[in-house]
C-alpha cells in the first residue's frame, strides 16, 4: 500500500452511516462483505460477510490493513460473538489462475454473502458490484467508511493470516508465516533465488500480478449464524 493511500484511509472514519441509509430504506439485515489477498503472490483470496447487531456498538472496527495482528485477534472475535451472521469464503490459486484474481475476488465475495444465515437484505461491498440477489451499495473506500465492511474485513483477514501459517509449514522456505504471501522484499528474493514457478499476468489495473504456481490448500468455505 502506498503511503499516500495509508495517510488517506487513516483520517477517514469508520461509521454505521450507510448500514443506517440501508436501514432507513427499508433493510433489516445489513450485510458488509469484503475480500483480502489480493495483491498477494501466493496463497487463496479469502473474503468475509457479516451481518452486525443493531443494539450493540463494536469498538475500534477500521480497516483491516491499519490494525495490528493482535487488535485484529480481538476485534475479529467480539465479531464473531457479537454478530448475527458471518460467513467466510476461500478462492485457492488454481482458480485464480483459471479466471484470473479480478473475478476470482467477485467470486469469493458472492459466496460469502450467499453463505449468511439468515440471509441478508442489503449488502454494502467496497467498490465492487458482485452477483448476488440482493440489493447492494458499492461503496469506494468502504471498509475504511463502514462499521459492517470493516467487520468483514477484519474477518477474512484473521481468516486468510491463519491459513497463511498452516502453509508456511508445508512451504518453510517462502517465509508464509511471516510475509502472508504479500510482496515483501524478503519474499520476492527468496522467490529470485529459489524459485516456486513465478509467473507474470496482466492483472485488471493493468499493472502486473505475480501468481507463484505452487500447490494451494483448499480449506471449505464456513458459515455461522446467531
Amino acid at each position: 500500500m502506498s503511503t499516500l493511500k495509508l495517510r488517506l484511509l487513516k483520517k477517514l472514519k469508520c461509521t454505521l452511516k450507510y448500514e443506517k441509509l440501508a436501514w432507513a430504506d427499508g433493510a433489516q439485515l445489513v450485510a458488509g462483505v469484503d475480500e483480502v489477498g489480493r495483491g498477494a503472490l501466493f496463497g487463496p483470496v479469502v473474503a468475509a460477510a457479516v451481518i452486525l447487531k443493531t443494539d450493540y456498538r463494536i469498538r475500534g472496527l477500521r480497516d483491516s490493513k491499519l490494525l495490528l495482528p493482535q487488535v485484529r485477534e480481538v476485534l475479529a472475535e467480539r465479531i464473531r460473538e457479537h454478530s448475527i451472521a458471518y460467513a467466510i469464503a476461500s478462492i485457492d490459486a488454481a482458480r485464480v489462475d483459471e479466471i484470473n484474481i479480478y473475478w476470482a475476488s467477485l467470486e469469493a465475495l458472492a459466496l460469502a454473502v450467499k453463505q449468511l444465515q439468515p440471509a441478508p437484505d442489503h449488502v454494502l461491498v467496497d467498490a465492487l458490484k458482485i452477483d448476488v440477489p440482493f440489493k447492494q451499495t458499492k461503496i469506494i473506500h468502504g471498509d475504511a467508511l463502514s462499521c459492517s465492511i470493516a467487520a468483514a474485513s477484519i474477518i477474512a483477514k484473521v481468516e486468510r493470516d491463519r491459513m497463511m501459517r498452516e502453509m508456511d509449514s508445508e512451504y518453510p522456505l517462502y517465509g508464509l508465516a511471516s510475509n502472508k504471501g504479500y510482496s515483501t522484499p524478503k519474499h520476492k528474493a527468496i522467490l529470485r533465488e529459489h524459485g516456486g514457478n513465478v509467473e507474470a499476468a496482466s492483472g485488471p489495473g493493468g499493472g502486473a500480478i505475480f501468481t507463484v504456481m505452487l500447490p494451494s490448500v483448499a480449506t471449505p468455505p464456513t458459515a455461522s449464524g446467531s
